[in-house]
Formats: C-alpha cells, structure tokens, sequence
C-alpha cells in the first residue's frame, strides 16, 4: 500500500481554510475559541464545523492547534472544548500540554505540537508509545537527525517546509514574557525576536548598531521534498495562521505542484487527498510576505541565515536602482512593476524603508511618497499589486473531484449513476415515455454534452457512457435535473461515508527518557505534573511562568548564532575569523539587556538577561 503524503496549510479563519483546500491542501490546522498559540487567529465552533465538512468533502483533514501550555484552572474548560472539537469531526488536536493525555477524552487522534521537545528520538518514540499519532518535528533538526528518528518509531512525522521561523528552539522562548508578561507559549508572542538591538562586546565596545540581530530569513524547503520523504517525514507544514490569503493561497500552490511532480508515477507514494487543483495563477513563493529564504538546518550549518536589516517582508528582487529622475526612480526590470506595488529598500540611513508605486511614466517609477536614494539600492518588490489581485479571486484555485458518469434506459425510464475517483456511488432515475427522436442524428452528443456540465459543484467529468437501446428523445430539462441530483447526492455520499480516524487514549506508564525535568518542560498544572511522575519522572520544575525570576534568567536557547553570523565561529570558520571578540557579547534595545552564551559542542546559543551570572568556556 502507497503511503500517503500530505500539505498541510494554515487557517486563519473558514474562509482562509476553504482557500488552502480548493488551492490543495491535503490538511489544514486551524485556532478554536481558547487555547491555541496565535491567540490573534481564533474560530468559533461554527466556523470549525463548517471547515470540517467542506475539507472531508476532498478527503483533506482539519486539525485544529491547542498548544498552550495551561493553567490549573483551565483544565476543565480545556477538556469541555476538546468534547466538542469532537462531536464536530475535527480529525486530530495539535497539543503542547501533557495534561490533556490525562484527561478523559473522547477518542480523538492527537498530534505532539513542535512545542513538546521533539529533537531526538528517545522522546519522539515517548510520545508516541503514549498515545500520539503525530509529532511535528524542531525545525532546527537536520535530513541526519530526522533518520534517526524515523529509524526509531512509525510515529507519523510532521516538519515544517515553508513560512517563518522561531529563532529560539519551540516552546523554549521566555523573551516575550520576561520583558512584558506576555507569554509565547499562552498564545501572546511579543517577537522580541524581531527587534533592533546593538551588540556591544566585553569591553563596551559597539560592534554593531541598530540591526535586528535575532530575526532569521524565512523556511523554503520546497526543493528538498524528495529528500525529506526519503528521511521519513509524511507532512510538510506551511507556518502562517496569522498571514493574508495571497500567502496561504500562493504557497500552498507552490507545494503542492512542487509535491505533484514527485508524486507521479511513483509506486511507493500517493496524494493524502482527493480531486485536483486548477489553477489562473503562476505561483511563486518570492511574491508573497517573505524575509528572503533559507534552507536553515536541514543541510546543517552552511549558510548565514539572518535577516538583519529588517524582520519586514522583502518580497521579491525587481533590480538596483539606476538613477533618480523628476521624483522618481529609474529601476533595472522595472518592467516587472505595476502601479500600487509595494516597494522594499534600504535608505540613506541603511534602515528599512519602502514606497508605494503610483505610476509609471517612460519607465520612471514614480512613488506615492518621493524618498531620495542612492544609485546601487537593491530594489524589492514587497507587494505585487496584479498578482494579489488575481489571486484573491475566488476562482484562482478551483479543486474538482473527478467522476464518470454512465447514462442508461430503464424499462420505465432513464437512469444516470455517478461514480467518483474514491469509488462513491450515487444514482437516480426518472420515468418517461420513450419516444424515438424525429431528427435521424444521434442524441448521445447532446446527452453528454448536457451531463458535462458540472458548473459549480465540486465536480469535474471524465469519462461520460450513454447506453441506449434506441435513438431516443430526451428533453435537455430532464438532463440538467437528473445531472443535478445525482451529483448532489454525491456530495452527501462523501461527506456521510467520511472515515474519520479514531484513537482511544490509554494511560501509559513507560518510562521518560529523563528523570529530571527543568522549566523548558513548561509544566504548569497538576494534571501534567501526574502524567510526568507516573513516567517516572522524579523532579519536576516549574513553568517559568510560574516561577521567573526577574533580570537573571536564562530566556532562550538556539541553533542560530551570533558569532557565526560574524564570521566569528571558532568551530566552522577558524581560518577566515580574524580577531577574536572580547566576551560577553551583549544585545542591547532601550532598557532591554541580554547576555549572549554560546556552546560549542552541542552548537547552540544562549540568551541570558542582564542581571545573570554566566561561565564562559574556551572554544578551543
């Protein structure tokens, strides 16, 4: 049996869900009214329920996100929630919080949100033997690691390919709560993370002023898909429930042709859902919010991945900026630009600034706004005014459910059945007189050239069989009307013999793969601290938002490094760093202090705050 490869897209909101569907999306993840991690992009039930049904309608799948970590209080409105998530058909949750697998809960699949440590395969394997269907890998794991977990356990595995990145490891950022008590695992993110900062070494020297030095480039893994099938990952994730339509839409295109192309023909793998897109766009990751791009860890460390001159969206590459004429600008390609783009740039003062095309004269754009720039600016289009025109038409994906259809007589009448690309059946019929068509040509032509229009239903025709016994006179009406029912009762037929999986979930009592749990564990609530101990877990410590301790904590950790963004890595980049900078290197930002850490073996970063008091090691 094929197994079943899947892109999975974000979902705002219903009708952001319905878009990444039609655009081809075998599975979509989505925010309920409480408990999900972008507590800017929550549904209601309604909502949900109508996404559920119009995604089984294509086999796709709804997941829907309760990832934050939670509060003793919380439990029980938590678990009323995931009851009603269920009755509604949701397919699967996406959970941070260990407490939820001590509750009593329907038969509901459960998912292991990126959140809960999910970096090696002793506590892939974990999770899985406690219960969850999916874990959706770190992102800063490598095509290595990623085999090594595959190697362990069947567990399905889920990895981000598209979309932006956390700086820190998931789960393991307290930047956001320690500067303003708004918590990135609660669903507040403040994105420090994206904020200027000047980097100031050990002897108070500025290295470098007012760059955003935390925000990275954003994810395109759409070339290493083969690669990561081959490594044991079955769905590739878009990041962005809080992004626009144009980039759910166009990202999701992109994928899945890019999917699509690997797919065919091949013996080993298959669509995770049914029917086919149809597209009136070229899509183009490029032309849709983007930071530029970067592969990240997945080939290891081999690249710079910083975003330091803005954590804005620089979109796609027009050309440098030639000269400037009469309040506006002379641009290589600037053929490529359309009145209303949105344009990116570095000013005089080498800081992020941009202008909106008003019109283009004899090749001079001339912005809304005049800014005087140097000759050399790089040139970049943020906002492609045509294109997201075109696609936030409705009708710029359209995804149909092929179907043949066989037009017979009965000894009382007609009968058309239809038969869709999943093997669903539906059939009607209709009594009449038979009358032999006074005109000698054939009515098969007229027959099936009615029973091909599908319209606005979900379906597309392929193959259309009329078998009569004579050349008999059909009204076009009773045609339209027979095509029109069965087609509908089609729908029914495929939503009603929807197969939902179901998993019960069983208290485990395996052991933990570590005896000892610091506060990245995020453990917040007495329910979770139980599924803990009785995993044998003996020492538990508490959520940092439950036990922070003000200007000495240590608030991040991460594969992204400073000094190797420097060029300053004593491990990788030994022949070309030059000086050594003096430690501790500091980010500053107002009022806003931290202390940089970095291990070398393990090749990670740590952010500490102002007041803590660190041991820095020799990197030779």
């Amino acid at each position: 049996m094929k197994k079943k490869i899947e892109i999975l897209s974000p979902a705002k909101n219903l009708i952001q869900g319905m878009a990444a569907i039609n655009a081809g999306a075998d599975a979509v993840y989505i925010g309920a009214p409480q408990f999900g991690a972008r507590s800017n992009a929550t549904n209601s039930l309604e909502d949900i329920e109508e996404l559920v049904k119009y995604a089984h309608l294509f086999k796709a799948q709804v997941f829907v996100v309760v990832n934050t970590i939670l509060y003793d209080h919380e439990l029980e409105d938590c678990k009323k929630l995931i009851h009603q998530l269920y009755a509604i058909g949701v397919d699967a949750l996406i959970v941070q919080d260990m407490a939820i697998m001590e509750m009593d809960l329907p038969p509901i699949v459960i998912h292991a949100s990126t959140q809960a440590n999910n970096r090696d395969p002793k506590h892939v394997k974990f999770l899985k033997d406690a219960g969850m269907k999916r874990v959706v890998l770190a992102r800063e794991l490598n095509l290595d690691q990623i085999k090594d977990i595959s190697k362990e356990t069947d567990v399905e595995l889920e990895f981000f390919v598209s979309g932006a990145l956390c700086v820190s490891f998931s789960g393991n950022c307290y930047m956001s709560i320690a500067n303003g008590e708004r918590s990135a695992n609660r669903g507040s993110c403040a994105q420090n993370c994206r904020l200027p900062y000047n980097l100031v070494d050990g002897t108070g020297k500025t290295l470098i002023a007012n760059s955003h030095l935390l925000s990275i480039k954003d994810l395109d893994l759409s070339n290493q898909l083969p690669n990561l099938i081959e490594a044991g990952i079955t769905s590739f994730k878009i990041e962005g429930r809080l992004k626009d339509m144009v980039y759910v839409k166009n990202n999701t295109s992109f994928l899945r042709k890019k999917l699509d192309a690997f797919l065919e023909n091949n013996e080993h793998y298959q669509k995770a859902s049914s029917g086919r897109t149809f597209y009136n766009f070229e899509a183009e990751m490029d032309r849709s919010f983007n930071r530029g791009y970067t592969d990240y860890f997945v080939n290891k460390r081999t690249e710079k991945i910083g975003s330091w001159e803005s954590p804005k969206s620089q979109g796609q590459l027009i050309g440098k900026l030639i000269e400037v004429k009469a309040n506006g600008y002379v641009i290589e390609n600037s053929e490529l630009l359309n009145n209303g783009d949105g344009l990116f740039f570095l000013n005089e003062n080498n800081e992020p600034d941009g202008a909106q095309v008003n019109i283009i004269i004899n090749n001079i754009v001339v912005p809304n706004t005049f800014k005087p720039l140097k000759p050399g600016t790089v040139i970049y289009r943020n906002s492609d005014a045509n294109f997201n025109r075109l696609v936030e038409r409705e009708d710029s994906a359209i995804r149909k459910i092929g179907v043949t259809l066989h037009f017979t007589e009965t000894t009382t009448g007609f009968q058309l059945v239809a038969k869709d690309e999943d093997g669903h059946e539906s059939v009607s019929s209709f009594e009449a007189d038979k009358e032999v068509a006074k005109n000698e040509e054939s009515t098969i032509p007229n027959i099936k050239k009615n029973l091909s229009k599908t319209g606005n239903t979900p379906f597309i025709v392929d193959d259309i069989q009329v078998t009569c016994s004579n050349n008999w006179f059909l009204p076009i009406s009773k045609i339209n009307e027979i095509r029109r029912i069965v087609l509908e009762q089609l729908i029914d037929v495929r939503v009603t013999e929807y197969h939902r999986i179901e998993l019960p979930i069983t208290k485990t009592d395996h052991p933990y793969p570590v005896s000892q749990l610091d506060f990245t564990y995020n453990v917040s609530n007495q329910m979770a601290r139980n599924f803990y101990k009785r995993h044998g877990v003996t020492d538990i410590e508490k959520a940092f938002e439950l036990q922070w301790d003000p200007g000495k904590s240590r608030v991040m950790v991460t594969k992204y490094c400073v000094k190797y963004e420097l060029g300053k890595c004593a491990r990788f980049q030994r022949d070309t760093m030059g000086e050594k900078v003096v430690e501790p290197l500091i980010l500053k930002q107002g009022e806003l202090e931290y202390k940089l850490k970095f291990n070398c073996k393990p090749c990670e970063m740590e952010i500490w705050e102002k007041d803590a008091e660190l041991e820095f090691e020799d990197e030779d």
